[in-house]
Order: structure tokens, then sequence, then C-alpha cells
């Protein structure tokens, strides 16, 4: 079946190459009309000759080009003797990174005449480069090989079934076909052949011819040793590796595909010999030959992807031994490892022009050997038989050389990236609650269900060496190139304080005291001092110098965590929280020396580390540390000094940097601000208290005024840096609390409604913190947003604001009558009743009053319709149950109000008549 595919396509491929040779006969005969022309005309192309310079004076003229260029396409033996034109081999013929396909003879690498419309004949050979040309020129020989290559396995196949020839003489032939093919390849690249036309490439023959000859051999000495058993394993092994080093250095004279044929072969090679004592030293020994050939080969032609690859199938195989093999030999991996870094280092990074160019940050085929060494390095310091049998040792050396790489060759900076990686999988492994294990049903995750890395003296040791090597290389190579590539710069900053800070928290806590801990805080002090000289020190290399770059920004950023980490271990919580919110001063006043644009943003970062603090704990200390006396308890400094702290740090920013920073840091002192304020009131409401039971009326309220709050913060600021986020967040904020008061203040929560107590407190008291303040709070956001915001916002704002004073003074009434509990079905008394009335009437004067004022149409309609109901009332239920001076009473206040508001408005439009 498959012999009848091959003659088949051999016969299209046929067809095709007839076809198109009829066609350029017929374009030959369409040239020759056109110089038929052109002679008739007058205009006679000059004859080419031998030399070069006569091949310059020559050159045709401008408007005669085109037609030498189309006839130089093409060779006419009927006018050789008048034009001897012959289109050049141009370097587009020629992929980038590809050897020259055979030897040029002298006399064919001469100048033309037609050298002057090169670029004619290469537009032209790119329109016809289609279909037809590929199957004529490419296909067919691709096929051609393949077809050659299991030609060979066939008639092998054949020699086996028909019996005619005994196996060792069926092998013979198999090889001396093989060797046939390459000498044929090798021959004809030496007879000076070359590409036949543009972007036939691809298709040279005689690396196609070579690859063949390869392939066969390959199954040769395979059959010789696994079917046959006429060899045995060490032969073998040495014929195919021998075959495929081979292969891989007759790239150089054919092209990086035979390399990637070599290649393959060389890596399945340990896979096709089987040996009943494997040796690792034979395997890795083979592997270290096959790599470092192949780093030379591809180094000669500048071939990545041949580069990457070979780093893939070593990195695969020393994976596989270390997954697979019975018993580990950690030398052998140790061997590899440094011959692939090596390699890496010294071969394929040995001699690149661009090696510290800022063009190309990073080598690309560097990825793999980072990749497979550091997993490497991962399994010799978590796999128990490797940590036993090196005590973890190897795998930190590994990460050391890895660094030790990337900082010898700068190009090789993804090693940088997966030594940091890896170092802090294994130091976030040691930490009790991080230990994986592979069983899932046992609740963890980690190797053979045991610990990813051992905690013991030698893992704290370890760790402090690369912290320092970290460190280290990182600040130095970081100011290296701190004023020539900003992105290496940064990755060594950024690594630098990483790892260092990952190392210190693992072991902190794994080995030190979480509750409180001078000696780990000492040493993140250290880093603190350390990380903020080596900022000052990149900052004076770059270009120009003290702008505070990006590696800069890092350096910093791993200060001011250092400085988390230290207030964390070496105070409690509340200090902690304190401290923290006071921390925010100290970049703001480094401001003044340095404008970097980081130091901000650091203020901004104190800013969220205590919110997360405030978020996981709201009482500072703790609930049963929390002292119940009212205001002077840790709520007043726990949010108090921060709110300070945040600003005077935007009062110090304003004279300096100014930007974003200073606006959030405005932002979060108004918040704390206002946080504080809702704290003390709740805790004092709630007797010192502060419970985390279900949500109460009070923390309700709390949120709503945190959202009333954010809406107007947002506002300040979008007003100062507009922005379409924080206009779109204002209102967003806006709507979340009217959603939160309608649904929560007025349904759900209601005290009516649920009989909540309100407080012993006469003022200060839940319908102060649930209705008062969120009515001011809302006003206020009304009236600071009217012209900012659309207009229905600020009328929705007003609305809320006018209905949650409305139900504050209406539930104090009811509280002033029935005390700290006002439920709903506790009834109402007459004169209790009569209250509202008056009370409603004079609230509807006061908002008409400030519609008036403050020329709001919502408070005008809102104080109609309020006077409407109270209106309503007197008439319907009042009149029915109230009896004697109180009836008398609500009918006569009624009256009253309704005359005064009539003479008021009667007044207003005699002054809007005088006016107009």
């Amino acid at each position: 079946m498959f012999e009848s595919l091959i003659g088949l396509v051999a016969i299209i491929a046929l067809f095709v190459i007839i076809s198109r040779q009829q066609s350029r006969i017929g374009l030959i005969e369409r040239e020759l009309g056109a110089l038929r022309s052109f002679v008739l005309s007058g205009a006679v192309p000059h004859a080419a000759k031998p030399s070069e310079q006569a091949a310059a004076d020559s050159a045709p003229p401008a408007d005669v080009a085109p037609a030498v260029a189309a006839a130089a396409d093409i060779v006419l033996p009927a006018v050789s003797e008048a034009v001897a034109v012959q289109a050049p081999v141009t370097e587009a013929e020629i992929p980038t990174g590809e050897a020259v396909p055979g030897p040029w003879a002298p006399s064919d690498a001469a100048p033309t005449a037609a050298e002057p419309a090169a670029p004619a004949v290469a537009a032209k050979a790119a329109r016809q480069s289609d279909v037809e040309t590929a199957l004529g020129t490419r296909w067919a020989v691709w096929v051609g090989g393949i077809a050659l290559a299991l030609g060979g396995l066939f008639l092998i196949r054949y020699t086996i079934e028909a019996g005619i020839f005994g196996p060792g003489v069926r092998l013979t032939m198999a090889a001396v076909l093989g060797l046939a093919l390459v000498a044929g390849g090798e021959f004809i690249r030496r007879t000076g052949f070359k590409v036949p036309v543009q972007g036939a490439a691809g298709a040279y023959i005689p690396a196609i011819l070579t690859a063949a000859g390869a392939f066969i051999l390959f199954g040769t000495v395979y059959a010789a040793h696994g079917i046959y058993g006429f060899i045995g394993p060490a032969l073998a092994f040495t014929l195919l590796g021998a075959i495929g080093v081979a292969t891989i250095a007759a790239a150089l004279v054919h092209g990086q595909a035979l390399a990637g044929i070599g290649l393959v072969g060389a890596m399945v090679t340990p896979m096709l010999v089987a040996s009943q004592a494997p040796n690792p030293w034979a395997l890795f020994g083979y592997l270290a030959i096959v790599l470092a050939a192949t780093g030379v080969i591809a180094r000669m032609r500048d071939w990545t992807l041949l580069m990457a690859a070979a780093f893939f199938g070593t990195g695969a195989w020393t994976i596989l031994y270390m997954t697979d093999a019975p018993g580990a030999n950690l030398s052998t991996i140790l061997f590899i490892d440094a011959v692939t870094l090596a390699v890496l280092a010294f071969v394929w990074l040995g001699r690149r022009a661009d090696e510290a160019g800022p063009a190309k940050p990073f080598d690309w085929p560097s990825i793999v050997p980072g990749l497979f060494v550091a997993f490497s390095a991962l399994g010799l310091s978590v796999d128990p038989v490797f940590a036993a049998a090196g005590d973890a040792l190897p795998g930190a050396v590994l990460i050391a050389a890895m660094v030790a790489v990337a900082l010898y060759r700068p190009l090789a900076l993804p090693l940088l990236y997966a030594a940091g990686l890896v170092t802090v999988m294994i130091y976030l492994g040691i930490i009790p609650p991080t230990s994986i294990a592979s069983d899932f049903s046992a609740g963890a995750l980690g190797v053979d269900g045991l610990p990813v890395a051992t905690s013991n003296a030698l893992t704290l040791r370890i760790g402090i060496a690369l912290g320092l090597v970290f460190i280290g290389a990182g600040f130095w190579a970081a100011r290296r190139f701190a004023a020539a590539t900003q992105i290496r710069a940064a990755s060594w900053a950024a690594w630098g304080v990483i790892v260092p800070l990952i190392i210190l928290l693992a072991l902190w806590s794994t080995f030190g005291n979480l509750d409180r801990d001078l000696v780990y805080a000492a040493v993140a002090a250290l880093l603190v001092t350390a990380f903020a000289a080596g900022s000052e020190w990149i900052a004076r290399s770059e270009e120009p110098p003290l702008k505070g770059g990006v590696a800069v920004s890092f350096a910093l950023g791993g200060a001011a965590v250092a400085g988390l980490l230290m207030l964390h271990m070496a105070f409690n919580s509340g200090w902690t929280t304190i401290l923290l919110g006071a921390a925010a001063i100290v970049p703001a006043l480094a401001t003044r020396w340095r404008s970097y644009p980081v130091l901000g943003w650091i203020s901004v970062g104190a800013v969220i580390a205590v919110l997360g603090r405030v978020a996981f704990d709201p009482t500072i200390v703790g609930a049963e540390f929390l002292s119940t006396t009212p205001v002077f308890n840790w709520l007043l400094p726990g949010y108090g000094v921060p709110a300070l702290a945040f600003g005077f740090a935007a009062w110090q920013l304003a004279r300096t940097t100014s930007g974003r920073p200073r606006l959030a840091m405005e932002a979060a002192a108004a918040l704390f601000a206002l946080l504080a304020l809702a704290m003390l009131v709740r805790h004092a409401m709630h007797g010192g208290v502060i419970d985390t039971g279900a949500m109460t009326l009070a923390e309700q309220a709390i949120y709503t005024l945190i959202a009333i709050g954010a809406g107007a913060i947002l506002v300040a600021i979008d007003m100062r840096s507009p922005s379409s986020v924080l206009r779109y967040g204002s209102m967003a904020a806006g709507v979340v609390s009217v959603a939160f008061i309608v649904v929560r203040h007025f349904v759900v929560l209601n005290p009516l409604f649920t009989d909540e107590s309100t407080g012993q407190i006469p003022v200060f008291n839940l319908l102060f913190l649930a209705y008062l303040l969120p009515a001011i709070a809302a006003g206020g956001l009304a009236l600071y947003a009217r012209d900012k915001r659309p207009k229905w916002y600020a009328q929705m704002l007003a609305l809320v604001a006018a209905v949650l004073a409305f139900a504050y003074a209406t539930l104090s009434v009811r509280r002033l009558f029935k005390g700290e509990f006002i439920g709903l079905w506790s009834g109402l008394g007459q004169l209790e009743t009569y209250t509202y009335s008056a009370l409603w009437l004079v609230i509807g004067v006061v908002l008409l009053t400030a519609g008036v004022w403050l020329k709001s149409q919502v408070l005008r309609i809102a104080s109609a319709v309020l006077i409407s109901v109270a209106v309503l009332k007197v008439f319907v239920f009042d009149m029915s149950e109230l009896e004697g001076v109180l009836r008398a009473l609500s009918f006569i206040g009624l009256g009253a109000v309704l005359i005064g508001i009539g003479l008021f408005y009667q007044r207003l439009l005699t002054r809007a008549a005088k006016g107009t």
C-alpha cells in the first residue's frame, strides 16, 4: 500500500515538472518576441563580458533592464552567443543561519551583466512561488529522500521474506546502501551543486541524501543489536552515538535540518540499546559528548533551535533518571548539570557579539537548561533519597552555580529567574503548614507524603548562605547594568530582595517565635539597612545618576517589606498596627533628599498593610484585650495615629513629589479618621464590646459610612487628578451606600421591626450612628458632588439624606417615649402621636427652607411630600385617635404651618415678579 502511494506521488510530481517545463517554453517564446522588438527598435543590450569590470561597463539602460532581467531568468540557447545572461544567486535565496548549499565554483560566483536586474529577478521568482513550484522543487525532493530511506528498509524486508540472503548479508547490504547515499550526497555537494530556484533551499538534495543514509545506518545498527544480536550493547551504543554525532557534524555543510535528525537519533540511542546492568556514567558521559558537540556546531552556525533541542534532550534524560532510576547516583547528576552549565556558559554563549547589548536582554535557548537544572536542584533538595545522600548541599551548590553563570554571562538571565524561583519553592516548603503530600486524601501535598524539605540546622545555614549569594550578586549586577540595560538591572535587584525576604520569612516561621522574636527582628533590620544602602549604591551608577529607576524601586521596596517583617517580629499586634501607620512618614520625609517615584508608593504600601491588619482584627489588639473604657482605648491610637501619619505624609508629599501617591495618602487619612470615629461610637454604644456575631445595624452603619466616605474621597481625588476609573468608582460607591441604606437601614435592620436595643446613652446611641451620621454624610456628599457629578447623582444623595434625617427624628421621638427598645408592636400613645405630627411639620418647614436656600428642587419636593403626609395624618389618624386638647392643638398647628407656607411662597413669587 505504501509503495503504491509513493509511486502515485512520484507520477504526480513528474507530471507537474513536465507541465512547468511547457509553461517555461511558452515564456521563452514570449521573451524572444520581446527581445526581437527591442532589436528592431535599435535598443540592443550589450553583450555580457567575462571580466567583472566589463560587466559593470556593459550594464543595460533603465528602460531595457526589465526585458533583460526577464530573459535572464531562463537559459536561452538560441541567443546565448549574443546575450549571455545568467541570474546570480542572491542572499535572499539562502535562509539566514543556514549553511551555504555546496561550495560554489569560482566561475559561478563571478558577477554578470544582469546583476543590476537581480531585484527584478527576485520579485519575479517570488510571484511564481506557487503550488506548482512547491510540488516540482521541494516536495519531489522530500518524497524522494523518504522513498530512498524506506526503499532500503523494504529491500531488507523483501530479502527476509524471500529468504534470499542471510541476516549478515542483509545488514551488510543495508549498511552499504546507507554509506552510498551519504557518499552520493557528498559527491553531489562537491561537484558544485546549488539551489536551482529561489525558495527551494529547503529541498537541498545533498542534505536529503545524507539524511536518508543516516536513517538507514541507524536502522542497520539497531537491527544488528536488537533483532539479531550480532553486536553487544557497548558496541551498538558506540556505533549509534557515532552515527548521531557524525550526522550532527555533517550539518555544518548540509544545514540545520540534518543536525536535527542526527540529534534525535543521538538522544534516542540510549533508549534503543538496553543493558542488564546500566551504567549511569556511560549514559551521562555519552550525553555530555553529544551536548558538547552539538553546542560547538550550533555555536558555529548560530542555530538557536538546535541548541535548545540539545539542552532539552539532556535535561529530559536527567529528570527521567532522577525519577525512575532504582538507585540514585548523585555524582552523575551533578556531573551532567555541570556539563550543561559549562556548555551554556563557555560554548554557546562564549563569543556572542551582543553579550551585553541592551537590544537583546536575554538568550532564549538558555531558558531550557535553566528550567531543567533548576528542577534538578529542587529534586536534590527535597527528594528524601537525594537529600539523604548529599544533605541538601548539592541542590544549593547547583543554585549558586546557576547564579554564577547568569552573572558571568548576562544573556543567561533566565538562569537567575529559575534559581530564584526554585529557592523560593524550597524555603516556602519548610514552613509546617505548607508540607505538601502526593496523597491528597491525607490533606497535604508533598514528595511521597513527606515534607517538601527538611527543617534542620543545615537548612538554616544553607538559607543564610543562599540569601547572601542573592543579595551580593543581585546588587552588584544591578549596579553593573543600571545605566545600560534596565531589564537586567531590575531582574537582579528584584531577585536580590525577593529570595532573602522569602528565606527570612520561612526561617522565622519554622525556627522562630511567631509571637515575638527579637533575633529575627534584628536580621530584618539588617536587611532594611542593606537594601536601603544597596538602592543608593545602584542609583549612583544610573544615567543620569539618582533618577530612581526600576532597580532602585525594587531595592527600596524590599527595604519596606523587610521593615514590615521587622515590626511584626518585634512588637505585638497593637503596636505593630500603630507603628506601621507611623512608618508611612519615613518614605514621605525621604522625598526631601531623593525624588524617587517609588518613595510615595511605599507610603501607600504602608496604608495597604494597615488596612490589611485592620481587616484581620478591627479591635487592633484582639477582642479579649480591648478595654471597655469609652474613647480612651486601643481603638483611638490604632485608628487615630495612622490617620494623623497618613495626613502628614500627604502634606509632605504635596511639598515634594506630589502626584497620585499624595492623593492616595489624603484619601487614606480621611478614611481612617472616619473609621476611628465610627469604631469609637460603636465601642461606646455596645458597652466596650465589638462582637463578631451576626451583622447588626451598628455594624451596617459603619459600612455605610465607609462607602459614603469612599465616594467623597474618590470625588476629591478625581477633581485633582481626573480619571474615568475614579469618576465611575465614586458614583458606584454612592450607589452602593444608598442601596445599603434603603435595604438594610430602613427595612432589614430597622429597630422598629427588629426591636434591637438602641443603647442606653441619650444622644450617642444606635440611632445617631445608623441614621444621623449617614444623613450628614450623604447630605455633605450631595452638596460636594453638585456640578461635579451628574444631576441625578446629587439629587439621589440629597433625597436619601432627607429621608435619613426624617427617620432619625421620628425614631428619636419614639425612643423618647418607649426607651431603649422601640419595637413597633409596643403601641402608640396620644402624646407620641401628636408629637409625630408636630415634628413632621417642623421637618417639612426646615426642608423647605433648606431647599430654597440651597436652590434644591429635590429638598423642596421632599418638604411638600412630608407636609402632605402630615396633613393626611392629622385629618385621618389624629382626628380619630386624639382627644381633647391634643386634637385641637394638632389642627391648630397644622393650620398655622400651612398658612405660613402659603405666605412664604407668596413672598417668593412677589420677589420673583419684581426681579423680572
